[in-house]
Protein backbone atom coordinates (compact mmCIF):
# COMPACT_ATOMS: atom_id res chain seq x y z
CA UNK A 1 0.00 0.00 0.00
CA UNK A 2 1.36 3.44 -0.96
CA UNK A 3 2.42 5.72 1.90
CA UNK A 4 -0.02 8.49 0.99
CA UNK A 5 -2.90 5.99 0.97
CA UNK A 6 -1.75 4.68 4.34
CA UNK A 7 -1.75 8.22 5.72
CA UNK A 8 -5.24 8.82 4.34
CA UNK A 9 -6.52 5.69 6.09
CA UNK A 10 -4.79 6.72 9.33
CA UNK A 11 -6.48 10.12 9.22
CA UNK A 12 -9.80 8.37 8.58
CA UNK A 13 -9.19 6.21 11.67
CA UNK A 14 -8.30 9.33 13.67
CA UNK A 15 -11.51 11.08 12.64
CA UNK A 16 -13.56 7.95 13.42
CA UNK A 17 -12.00 7.77 16.88
CA UNK A 18 -12.76 11.45 17.54
CA UNK A 19 -16.42 11.04 16.60
CA UNK A 20 -16.66 7.87 18.70
CA UNK A 21 -14.93 9.62 21.60
CA UNK A 22 -17.51 12.41 21.53
CA UNK A 23 -20.32 9.84 21.77
CA UNK A 24 -18.50 8.04 24.60
CA UNK A 25 -18.24 11.27 26.59
CA UNK A 26 -21.97 11.87 26.21
CA UNK A 27 -22.54 8.55 27.98
CA UNK A 28 -19.73 9.29 30.46
CA UNK A 29 -21.54 12.41 31.65
CA UNK A 30 -24.70 10.45 32.48
CA UNK A 31 -25.43 7.69 34.98
CA UNK A 32 -23.54 4.70 33.61
CA UNK A 33 -25.57 1.51 33.20
CA UNK A 34 -23.43 -1.63 33.18
CA UNK A 35 -24.20 -5.03 31.69
CA UNK A 36 -21.92 -8.04 31.93
CA UNK A 37 -20.67 -10.36 29.21
CA UNK A 38 -20.53 -14.13 29.60
CA UNK A 39 -16.92 -13.91 30.83
CA UNK A 40 -17.94 -11.47 33.56
CA UNK A 41 -16.35 -8.40 31.96
CA UNK A 42 -18.40 -5.19 31.88
CA UNK A 43 -20.22 -3.72 28.88
CA UNK A 44 -21.78 -0.25 28.67
CA UNK A 45 -23.87 1.79 26.28
CA UNK A 46 -20.65 3.61 25.37
CA UNK A 47 -19.13 0.38 24.01
CA UNK A 48 -22.10 -0.16 21.73
CA UNK A 49 -22.43 3.45 20.52
CA UNK A 50 -18.72 3.74 19.82
CA UNK A 51 -18.69 0.49 17.85
CA UNK A 52 -21.51 1.66 15.59
CA UNK A 53 -19.88 5.04 14.94
CA UNK A 54 -16.53 3.48 14.06
CA UNK A 55 -17.93 0.79 11.76
CA UNK A 56 -20.08 3.40 10.00
CA UNK A 57 -17.01 5.59 9.43
CA UNK A 58 -14.78 2.76 8.24
CA UNK A 59 -17.26 1.13 5.87
CA UNK A 60 -16.21 3.56 3.14
CA UNK A 61 -12.94 1.59 2.87
CA UNK A 62 -14.74 -1.65 2.05
CA UNK A 63 -12.45 -3.51 4.46
CA UNK A 64 -13.79 -5.94 7.08
CA UNK A 65 -13.79 -4.98 10.75
CA UNK A 66 -12.73 -7.35 13.53
CA UNK A 67 -13.79 -6.36 17.02
CA UNK A 68 -15.43 -7.87 20.05
CA UNK A 69 -18.77 -7.14 18.45
CA UNK A 70 -17.75 -9.20 15.43
CA UNK A 71 -15.74 -11.91 17.12
CA UNK A 72 -18.11 -14.63 15.91
CA UNK A 73 -16.86 -14.27 12.33
CA UNK A 74 -15.62 -17.72 11.37
CA UNK A 75 -11.87 -18.23 11.11
CA UNK A 76 -12.39 -19.88 7.71
CA UNK A 77 -13.59 -16.48 6.50
CA UNK A 78 -11.16 -14.33 8.49
CA UNK A 79 -8.03 -16.18 7.39
CA UNK A 80 -8.59 -15.01 3.80
CA UNK A 81 -8.27 -11.34 4.75
CA UNK A 82 -5.16 -9.47 3.60
CA UNK A 83 -6.25 -6.10 4.96
CA UNK A 84 -8.76 -5.49 7.74
CA UNK A 85 -9.49 -3.17 10.66
CA UNK A 86 -9.01 -4.37 14.24
CA UNK A 87 -11.07 -2.21 16.60
CA UNK A 88 -11.67 -1.83 20.31
CA UNK A 89 -14.43 0.79 20.54
CA UNK A 90 -13.85 1.30 24.28
CA UNK A 91 -10.65 -0.05 25.75
CA UNK A 92 -10.61 0.18 29.52
CA UNK A 93 -14.29 -0.20 30.32
CA UNK A 94 -13.38 -0.68 34.00
CA UNK A 95 -11.58 2.67 33.96
CA UNK A 96 -14.63 4.21 32.24
CA UNK A 97 -16.90 2.90 35.01
CA UNK A 98 -14.47 4.19 37.68
CA UNK A 99 -14.53 7.57 35.91
CA UNK A 100 -10.75 8.01 36.11
CA UNK A 101 -10.43 9.04 32.44
CA UNK A 102 -7.97 6.28 31.53
CA UNK A 103 -9.93 4.69 28.70
CA UNK A 104 -9.28 4.82 24.97
CA UNK A 105 -10.61 4.16 21.50
CA UNK A 106 -8.33 1.80 19.54
CA UNK A 107 -8.30 1.38 15.76
CA UNK A 108 -5.62 -0.52 13.82
CA UNK A 109 -5.24 -1.30 10.14
CA UNK A 110 -3.89 -4.80 9.65
CA UNK A 111 -2.01 -6.36 6.75
CA UNK A 112 -1.20 -10.07 6.68
CA UNK A 113 -2.04 -10.34 10.38
CA UNK A 114 0.25 -7.51 11.53
CA UNK A 115 -0.66 -3.89 12.36
CA UNK A 116 0.68 -1.36 9.85
CA UNK A 117 -0.99 1.72 11.30
CA UNK A 118 -2.87 2.39 14.52
CA UNK A 119 -4.70 5.07 16.46
CA UNK A 120 -5.19 5.27 20.23
CA UNK A 121 -7.44 8.14 21.34
CA UNK A 122 -8.08 9.25 24.93
CA UNK A 123 -11.46 11.07 24.83
CA UNK A 124 -11.14 12.75 28.24
CA UNK A 125 -7.93 14.54 27.22
CA UNK A 126 -8.91 14.91 23.57
CA UNK A 127 -5.54 13.60 22.40
CA UNK A 128 -4.72 10.75 20.04
CA UNK A 129 -1.52 8.94 19.15
CA UNK A 130 -1.13 7.63 15.62
CA UNK A 131 1.65 5.32 14.48
CA UNK A 132 2.45 4.39 10.88
CA UNK A 133 4.93 1.70 9.97
CA UNK A 134 8.01 3.35 8.49
CA UNK A 135 6.67 6.87 9.14
CA UNK A 136 6.88 7.41 12.90
CA UNK A 137 4.62 8.42 15.78
CA UNK A 138 2.25 11.37 15.82
CA UNK A 139 0.25 13.12 18.55
CA UNK A 140 -2.91 14.84 17.36
CA UNK A 141 -5.49 16.95 19.20
CA UNK A 142 -9.14 16.30 18.45
CA UNK A 143 -9.72 20.05 18.62
CA UNK A 144 -6.92 20.90 16.17
CA UNK A 145 -6.09 20.15 12.55
CA UNK A 146 -6.04 16.43 11.92
CA UNK A 147 -2.71 16.35 10.11
CA UNK A 148 0.23 13.96 10.18
CA UNK A 149 3.31 16.11 9.58
CA UNK A 150 6.41 17.41 11.33
CA UNK A 151 4.27 19.62 13.56
CA UNK A 152 2.46 16.61 15.03
CA UNK A 153 5.37 14.15 14.98
CA UNK A 154 6.46 12.98 18.44
CA UNK A 155 10.08 13.43 19.47
CA UNK A 156 10.87 10.15 21.22
CA UNK A 157 12.45 10.36 24.68
CA UNK A 158 15.48 8.17 25.24
CA UNK A 159 16.18 6.58 28.61
CA UNK A 160 19.49 4.99 27.64
CA UNK A 161 21.60 7.22 29.90
CA UNK A 162 19.31 7.15 32.93
CA UNK A 163 19.81 4.77 35.83
CA UNK A 164 16.09 4.03 36.13
CA UNK A 165 14.15 1.24 34.39
CA UNK A 166 10.56 2.44 34.09
CA UNK A 167 8.15 -0.50 34.17
CA UNK A 168 4.53 0.17 33.30
CA UNK A 169 1.71 -2.17 34.28
CA UNK A 170 -2.06 -2.34 34.11
CA UNK A 171 -3.99 -0.34 36.67
CA UNK A 172 -6.87 -2.86 36.87
CA UNK A 173 -5.46 -6.18 35.59
CA UNK A 174 -2.15 -6.76 37.35
CA UNK A 175 -1.59 -10.47 37.93
CA UNK A 176 0.62 -12.18 40.49
CA UNK A 177 2.80 -13.38 37.60
CA UNK A 178 3.31 -9.80 36.44
CA UNK A 179 4.23 -8.69 39.94
CA UNK A 180 6.70 -11.58 40.24
CA UNK A 181 8.31 -10.65 36.91
CA UNK A 182 8.76 -7.06 38.04
CA UNK A 183 10.32 -8.14 41.34
CA UNK A 184 12.78 -10.39 39.51
CA UNK A 185 13.93 -7.91 36.89
CA UNK A 186 17.68 -7.63 36.73
CA UNK A 187 18.17 -4.21 38.25
CA UNK A 188 21.88 -4.42 39.05
CA UNK A 189 22.57 -1.37 36.89
CA UNK A 190 19.24 0.45 37.13
CA UNK A 191 16.69 1.01 39.86
CA UNK A 192 13.07 0.06 39.09
CA UNK A 193 10.37 2.69 38.82
CA UNK A 194 6.82 1.31 38.61
CA UNK A 195 4.18 3.19 36.63
CA UNK A 196 0.49 2.34 36.28
CA UNK A 197 -2.00 3.26 33.58
CA UNK A 198 -5.27 1.97 32.24
CA UNK A 199 -6.18 0.71 28.76
CA UNK A 200 -3.83 1.27 25.81
CA UNK A 201 -2.35 4.36 27.42
CA UNK A 202 0.45 2.01 28.49
CA UNK A 203 1.43 1.54 24.85
CA UNK A 204 1.32 5.31 24.27
CA UNK A 205 3.71 5.97 27.15
CA UNK A 206 5.98 3.17 26.00
CA UNK A 207 5.98 4.39 22.39
CA UNK A 208 6.90 7.97 23.22
CA UNK A 209 9.62 6.90 25.64
CA UNK A 210 7.96 7.72 28.97
CA UNK A 211 8.20 4.03 29.95
CA UNK A 212 10.67 1.29 29.05
CA UNK A 213 8.92 -2.07 29.43
CA UNK A 214 5.35 -3.35 29.76
CA UNK A 215 4.92 -6.96 30.94
CA UNK A 216 1.42 -8.40 30.62
CA UNK A 217 0.84 -11.83 32.12
CA UNK A 218 -2.94 -11.70 32.13
CA UNK A 219 -5.53 -12.26 29.37
CA UNK A 220 -5.95 -9.76 26.53
CA UNK A 221 -7.71 -9.96 23.20
CA UNK A 222 -6.30 -9.03 19.81
CA UNK A 223 -8.26 -5.76 19.63
CA UNK A 224 -6.77 -4.78 23.02
CA UNK A 225 -3.24 -4.69 21.59
CA UNK A 226 -3.34 -4.16 17.81
CA UNK A 227 -3.43 -0.35 17.76
CA UNK A 228 -0.86 -0.05 20.55
CA UNK A 229 1.34 -2.54 18.74
CA UNK A 230 1.23 -0.30 15.67
CA UNK A 231 2.38 2.67 17.77
CA UNK A 232 5.35 0.67 19.04
CA UNK A 233 6.33 -0.63 15.59
CA UNK A 234 6.26 2.93 14.23
CA UNK A 235 9.21 3.80 16.50
CA UNK A 236 11.14 0.52 16.28
CA UNK A 237 9.68 -1.09 19.41
CA UNK A 238 7.64 -4.28 19.55
CA UNK A 239 5.54 -6.82 21.45
CA UNK A 240 7.10 -10.20 22.14
CA UNK A 241 5.27 -13.25 23.40
CA UNK A 242 6.43 -14.62 26.74
CA UNK A 243 8.25 -16.89 27.20
CA UNK A 244 8.53 -17.82 23.48
CA UNK A 245 10.10 -14.51 22.47
CA UNK A 246 8.55 -14.26 18.98
CA UNK A 247 6.59 -11.23 17.80
CA UNK A 248 2.86 -11.17 18.49
CA UNK A 249 0.67 -12.11 15.52
CA UNK A 250 -3.04 -11.58 14.88
CA UNK A 251 -6.13 -13.08 13.28
CA UNK A 252 -5.52 -16.40 14.98
CA UNK A 253 -8.20 -19.12 15.18
CA UNK A 254 -8.61 -18.10 18.84
CA UNK A 255 -8.48 -14.32 19.29
CA UNK A 256 -7.02 -14.32 22.79
CA UNK A 257 -3.39 -13.23 23.17
CA UNK A 258 -0.69 -15.14 24.98
CA UNK A 259 1.31 -13.42 27.71
CA UNK A 260 3.64 -10.76 26.33
CA UNK A 261 6.33 -8.21 27.04
CA UNK A 262 6.28 -4.92 25.14
CA UNK A 263 9.59 -3.09 25.04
Amino acid sequence: MEREKLKELTILALEASFIAGKKILEVYEKTISVDYKTDGSPLTEADRVSHKVITDCLQITGLPVLSEEGKEILYEERKKWEYYWCVDPLDGTKEFIKRNGEFTVNIALMKNNQPITGVVFQPVKGVAYAGIEGEGLYKVSAAGRHELNENTRVKINSNSEERILRVIASRSHKSSETESFIRNLDSSEKSIELLNAGSSLKFCLLAEGAADIYPRFAPTMEWDTAAGHALLKSVGKNIFLHPAGNEMVYNKPQLINDWFIAR
